[in-house]
């Protein structure tokens, strides 16, 4: 029951999470202490994986985000790692970018973004509540509902996970 309490709390821990929108990204460029520092301290509440420069360099040579320019990386490139940092754990990075190039291949990066981080929020504060969602109008739609419920499942997963760990009891042999 303590167990179910914890993770009850933390359920309500999620309906306080604030993401930043585009426009509460920097309007500067950050280099890749920073970038870390930012990502890090934006996902941390939300128990996601830290992310390192070597993360980031990596998707910066397999073309997932554009290149820095001067080793300063700009709001996209923020926001794209961003939302690679949410999604990597259920699909491969380049499934990500896929899904990114043709959501804003409707909508302006800024607006899709925004919509993304809106739908996640929306349902983080809204966990433990029977919610039905709005029908999808279109597939980029879908897609990005399906995104975002695949993240939280995620993130619930896990909580329930660390919460249901129990050493395993040993079994002794009788002879």
């Amino acid at each position: 029951m303590a167990d179910f309490n914890q993770y009850t709390r933390w359920e309500h821990q999620m309906h306080d999470i604030k993401l930043p929108r585009w426009d509460d990204l920097p309007k500067f460029d950050l280099y890749m202490d920073q970038v870390t520092a930012l990502i890090n301290a934006v996902l941390g509440p939300l128990g996601v994986d830290t992310m390192t420069p070597a993360m980031i360099n990596n998707y910066v040579k397999h073309k997932v985000i554009l290149a820095p320019v001067k080793k300063k990386y700009q709001t996209m490139q923020l926001a794209d790692i961003l939302m690679i940092s949410l999604l990597k754990p259920m699909f491969q990075t380049e499934t990500v970018r896929s899904g990114i190039d043709q959501i804003t291949a409707g909508d302006y990066p800024k607006q899709a973004y925004d919509n993304f981080i809106g739908r996640l929020e929306d349902r983080l504060h809204h966990l433990g509540e029977s919610q039905t969602q709005p029908a999808a109008e279109n597939l980029n739609e879908k897609l990005m509902q399906v995104a975002v419920d695949a993240v939280v499942a995620r993130l619930q997963s896990e909580k329930l996970l660390t919460l249901i760990k129990r050493p395993l009891q040993k079994v002794e042999k009788t002879k």
